[in-house]
């Protein structure tokens, strides 16, 4: 049986936004959406979890486009989880795509940016088990 704080291969369990003006993009976002801030600190910056009201889970990030970061695009990236990420970038590649970023470490796993055939981008994520 599957372990159930680990969420399903395949789940959509993260969102983040990665933009040069991370300030103004969060402040945007709290104003137009109520989601409160709370900072995360990175290598002498924050970047930012975006949490909704009445709640203490952030749904989001807004991320600076500097350090470990510089390289992602400035479009909402979702994040996928997959069961071998090495796999799924094989398979990525071999069924037209692109891997555009990583696989670097995050959290208790790694991930990867990925660019399907049609041009959209992801992000695929295994967990550490």
């Amino acid at each position: 049986m599957a372990d159930s704080s680990q969420p399903a291969s395949g789940a959509v369990v993260w969102m983040d936004l990665t933009v040069p003006q991370a300030d103004r993009v969060r402040d945007f976002y709290a104003a137009v959406t109520g989601w409160q801030v709370q900072p995360v600190p990175m290598d002498g910056y924050d970047d930012y979890a975006m949490v909704p009201p009445e709640t203490q889970q952030a749904v989001a990030g807004i991320c600076h486009a500097r350090g470990a970061n510089a390289g992602l695009p400035p479009q909402w990236l979702i994040y996928i989880t997959v069961a071998d990420l090495d796999e799924s970038l094989r398979r990525c590649r071999e069924l037209g795509g692109e891997v555009v970023f990583g696989p670097r470490p995050l959290g208790q796993g790694r991930f990867a940016v990925i660019r399907d055939p049609a041009g959209a981008v992801a992000a695929v994520y295994e967990e550490k088990q």
